[in-house]
């Protein structure tokens, strides 16, 4: 392939990257300025914090490799295998494999691998330049196409940036003090800021887009494109997360996960080009609500990637009940029970989200908005008493163990192994380590991924409740009652228009 095809600033590849290790090798010498804990960052692949994020994205590459059909789909564009994560869904069939690979990454890494917000941006920008298209007769459609088949050939990642740091809350983009403080264009330039951006160090290609709803004043805060992320005029400033420096102690036992890591930073554009085959909405700032509405659609959909996360804890939670000898208790089993009751629960509702996908005029797939809003208002609440429950069974020794060096010590290590052991045929560092790893998913580092961004990410819990009660048809459901009920008012009409709705929802992808 020739080098021009997938260049991005000073990111080339000759080759499309087939493997994780060559994933991790093509994020070496990109010269990205970087600030973690007050330093400078000079290669963000070798430092010890950052490097298990680079890990989870990885295993991203390998899945592709070993189960082809979960993690891979054939481009209409290319005519080739991509990485699914790069796939634009054409099925509902497609929407529900997303469903599937998200749910077995988060089995095999334990935490965010940092890619569904990249796909989720290129399914919704998918549809919505088609509409664009279609409304204003430009040519953003064709931009985009040209874009994604040259992503897909090379098989890089996509980070997807669309939250703003928004400054005051209660005025719009153009009244705020700074305009920096939502991103917006500065003649083919843009300046401002993107907060909480999941693997973004970790991709090759950034995708901007608005974070809200814009009125006409807001025209120059109506952008969509594509940045390398190793372009001129970024900086990143990576995010603290709770207990990340035993990433960078010796040892691999504190850590509690010490392979695999989520990744948000902060990014700061100054004055960063664009240049027009890349821009994907300049202006038309009513398509700005259009956007984030389907990006969202997708995006807590996606959730159900926690349920991979949950099965490792519920894992981990049976384990410790096993290496303490309660495994059969009654209410151990009960709480385990409980724990795969609400992680299965967000699982069907993403899955069936995605089962009653509708077609968009673009031939992209779009989630059932009203149940992916139900699937990502689940994910808010379940996966805190799921690590709730963990930290019932794990016991108040999850939060009280004395480190690895304290085991490894020649005087108080015998006395570690003898008095913190469970039934004797497990070993007290098999127990102190699955004890590391459920603190790891409820206290630690990727608490981080599973408990505050089941929280904050594709919105908060508020931003669900407004959707699903812009779909939840009460006046429908109110027809319904008062016709049974013998009530004079029921409308014949309201009932017909009202039952054609409902049907086209939930029928229409059946008969597809």
């Amino acid at each position: 392939m020739d080098q021009d095809v997938v260049a991005g600033g000073s990111a080339q590849f000759r080759n499309p990257i087939r493997s994780g290790s060559e994933y991790i090798e093509s994020l070496r010498g990109r010269k990205l300025k970087v600030y973690l804990m007050g330093e400078a960052v000079e290669e963000p692949v070798d430092h010890p914090i950052i490097r298990p994020s680079i890990n989870a994205v990885a295993r991203t590459y390998d899945l592709a490799n070993e189960d082809p059909e979960l993690a891979s789909a054939v481009s209409p564009l290319t005519g080739d295998r991509v990485n699914r994560f790069l796939h634009i869904s054409a099925s509902p069939g497609d929407l529900v494999m997303q469903n599937k690979m998200q749910r077995r990454l988060g089995q095999l890494t334990g935490t965010c691998f940092q890619r569904c917000v990249g796909m989720d941006a290129l399914n919704s920008l998918h549809s919505v330049t088609y509409d664009l298209d279609e409304e204003h007769g430009t040519g953003y459609h064709a931009r985009f196409k040209q874009f994604l088949a040259r992503v897909q050939r090379a098989n890089l990642v996509i980070g997807g940036a669309m939250t703003d740091v928004k400054g005051d809350r209660g005025r719009s983009p153009s009244q705020q003090a700074d305009p920096d403080l939502f991103l917006h264009v500065v003649g083919v330039y843009v300046s401002g800021a993107k907060a909480h951006q999941t693997g973004c160090l970790n991709s090759h290609w950034l995708i901007v887009m608005p974070t809200m709803r814009l009125e006409a004043a807001d025209n120059d805060y109506a952008i969509a494109g594509a940045i390398p992320v190793d372009a001129d005029g970024i900086t990143y400033i990576y995010g603290r997360q709770s207990c990340d420096t035993r990433s960078a102690e010796e040892g691999n036992i504190d850590a509690g996960n010490a392979r695999f890591s989520g990744q948000e930073a902060m990014i700061v554009f100054e004055e960063v080009f664009i240049p027009n085959e890349l821009v994907f909405l300049d202006g038309e700032f009513e398509f700005a609500s259009t956007l984030v509405e389907r990006f969202t659609c997708y995006h807590r959909r996606s959730y159900v990637c926690k349920t991979g996360v949950g099965d490792v804890l519920i894992g981990a939670a049976a384990a410790v009940a096993d290496y303490d000898g309660v495994e059969h208790v009654s209410h151990v089993r009960d709480k385990l029970v409980e724990m795969t009751h609400l992680n299965e629960t967000i699982y069907g509702t993403g899955v069936a989200a995605s089962h009653q996908g509708i077609a968009m005029k673009s031939g992209a797939y779009l989630p059932d908005e009203m149940l992916a809003n139900v699937c990502k208002h689940h994910v808010t609440r379940f996966p805190y008493e799921i690590g709730r429950l963990a930290q019932d069974l794990a016991g108040g020794l999850m939060v009280t163990l004395p480190s690895e060096r304290e085991l490894r010590h020649e005087t108080v290590g015998p006395l570690i192994e003898k008095y913190l052991k469970g039934r004797p045929e497990v070993s007290t560092e098999d127990r102190i380590r699955v004890l590391r790893l459920v603190e790891n998913m409820t206290l630690g580092r990727n608490a981080v991924g599973y408990l505050t961004e089941s929280m904050h990410g594709a919105g908060s819990p508020q931003a669900q409740r407004i959707q699903i009660a812009r779909s939840m048809q009460i006046e429908f459901k109110k027809t319904l009652a008062k016709t049974l009920a013998g009530v004079a008012d029921a409308s014949r009409a309201q009932i017909s228009n009202d039952l054609s709705t409902y049907m086209a929802r939930v029928f229409a992808p059946v008969r597809n």
